[in-house]
């Protein structure tokens, strides 16, 4: 049988790597050590060149449905890893059939859940986790996915200014319509209970969460979140004529929660006496694209949030409301976010996303301003950051991302 490489924009490096050889048997100087999640399937990280891959061993038939699936997510603009192509066709020199490979995109500075929590993280991180979790669930099934095997062990968890950002990394058993049903948004969010209580009690069973987390009360938080979640991004509101604010209020909770409407459903009773309202069309990322079009950078929705509050810090104190929102932008970028980054030492490079890096300094001001009782200069806070924090935070950082936990 002639090996099939069915891809994007294949690297021509990738056609080079042992295809004859079933995954577990690829010599050890292929892997790049990074923190690996549990899986069904064998699953190397490759380097060709530059870029990072993800190969996954896995069944023909689920090999192409999986390729399609996220390549229709990337291209409805989810959170979700980047596919690159499907090898099949593997033969072994003896012609023995080798089941065909998934390649996807590693995500960088992504971890799984296990990596997190190898190094006993703060108390609140399981909670912050569970809740990006709970995010993406919503985020997908606006969208029409049903995901049908959700869990913490297929996803991956970016930081993202003090929060965490999910993406999903398996879609094997999922589904996209037009509109998911409430049947199979119950069934996706029981089966996130389910896969999620027995990641904790696993977590648990190797000392790996705080003694007084209690795993059922951490269940309801999901399906309390979701419910809400939902609720606030779906749900239909009625009021009366004399509080036509609340649409704009409305608008706002939303875009605080990182969504952007596309188009409300305003219905008004026959005599005027109240209005109803309904988000028809929710799309995410709403600070983020807004930070994009002002400075180009493309960063988490959360970074995005905490990027685009400092902007405006830097407005008001020099004065520029009143100026055009792209040349303060342009200002912010070459007084204040460029300076920053050159800043940064050679070594500690790429141990964090900028963005994220931006965020750690901003809070490592809040805290000097109120030890000093004034206010601390942004770029006194970046050294002092630098200096004394930095080091130990891209120690911890680089030790997750080469557990094998």
């Amino acid at each position: 049988m002639a090996l099939r490489f069915l891809a994007t924009r294949p690297h021509p490096a990738l056609l080079q790597l042992p295809w004859d050889t079933p995954l577990e048997q690829w010599d050890e100087s292929y892997d790049v050590p990074l923190a690996r999640g549990i899986s069904r399937h064998v699953v190397r990280f490759v380097r060709v060149e530059s870029q990072v891959y993800a190969i996954k061993e896995t069944r023909p038939a689920m090999a192409e449905r999986e390729y399609r699936m996220l390549r229709d997510l990337v291209r409805l603009g989810l959170p979700v890893v980047e596919p690159v192509g499907i090898v099949s066709g593997r033969e072994s020199p003896d012609g023995e059939a080798i089941e065909p490979v998934l390649i996807t995109r590693h995500l960088p500075h992504s971890l799984p859940y296990r990596a997190l929590f190898s190094h006993r993280l703060q108390d609140d991180t399981l909670e912050r986790v569970v809740d990006a979790l709970v995010v993406l669930l919503v985020r997908l099934h606006l969208d029409g996915f049903f995901w049908g095997d959700c869990s913490l062990s297929n996803t991956l968890f970016r930081r993202a200014a003090g929060e965490f950002s999910a993406y999903l990394v398996d879609a094997e058993t999922s589904e996209l319509h037009n509109q998911i049903s409430d049947g199979q948004r119950s069934h996706d969010l029981e089966l996130l209970r389910v896969n999620v209580y027995g990641e904790l009690l696993d977590l648990q069973a190797g000392g790996l969460l705080d003694d007084q987390l209690d795993p059922v009360d951490l269940i309801e938080r999901i399906e309390d979140r979701y419910a809400k979640l939902w609720r606030a991004l779906t749900g239909i509101e009625e009021f009366g004529t004399d509080e036509m604010w609340r649409i704009e209020q409305r608008i706002d909770e939303l875009n605080d929660l990182g969504f952007d409407i596309d188009e409300l459903d305003i219905v008004t009773d026959w005599d005027g006496a109240t209005v109803r309202i309904q988000p028809k069309v929710v799309e995410s990322g709403h600070h983020a694209r807004r930070l994009q079009g002002l400075t180009g950078l493309d960063v988490e929705e959360s970074q995005a949030r905490r990027l685009l509050n400092d902007l405006d810090a830097y407005s008001a104190a020099h004065g520029l409301q009143a100026d055009d929102p792209m040349v303060v932008a342009h200002r912010w970028l070459t007084e204040v976010y460029e300076p920053f980054q050159a800043m940064v030492p050679d070594k500690l490079r790429g141990v964090l996303e900028p963005a994220e890096l931006l965020h750690d300094v901003l809070v490592h001001r809040w805290y000097l301003s109120e030890a000093a009782g004034k206010e601390v200069d942004f770029f006194e806070s970046a050294r002092s950051y630098i200096e004394d924090i930095l080091p130990d935070r891209a120690a911890t950082v680089r030790a997750a991302e080469s557990s094998t936990a």
